[in-house]
């Protein structure tokens, strides 16, 4: 059951109208990642936008629209949980469950199990809950 579809329909739309942001000079050495880095050279062509032919700098601008931001993919908010006690204020019906990284073993299956219960959509809970 997908949630939010306006608002993820939305995001997808704006997002195909944005430039692709790639790092200065990734398209001419392999060893230089494509991954965003913003141009700080003081004579750098990308940041100063000085010909015609190079990709956009990213700027607040491009944002995606408020109703989308914050949601998963599956469209679902993500939440951060550590503890059973906070999924208490969550909606299950539109609230997603993100287990915190710092969360051992025997915490992550009481939480997962007490998700389960509640019937929330868990997006990494990764674990065997029967203890194997």
């Amino acid at each position: 059951m997908a949630i939010n579809k306006q608002a993820l329909a939305k995001r997808r739309l704006i997002k195909g109208g944005n430039p692709d942001f790639v790092r200065p000079e990734s398209w001419r050495y392999v060893r230089i990642k494509p991954r965003w880095r913003k141009p700080k050279g003081v004579d750098n062509h990308q940041r100063k936008q000085k010909s015609r032919g190079r990709p956009g700098l990213v700027k607040i601008g491009y944002g995606g629209p408020r109703l989308a931001r914050g949601l998963h993919p599956s469209g679902y908010t993500d939440n951060l949980v550590y503890r059973v006690e906070d999924l208490e204020g969550l909606d299950p019906a539109r609230d997603g469950v993100r287990l915190g990284h710092s969360v051992g073993r025997r915490k992550r299956i009481a939480v997962i199990k007490r998700a389960i219960e509640l019937k929330f959509k868990i997006f990494n809970g990764r674990v065997d809950v029967n203890g194997g």
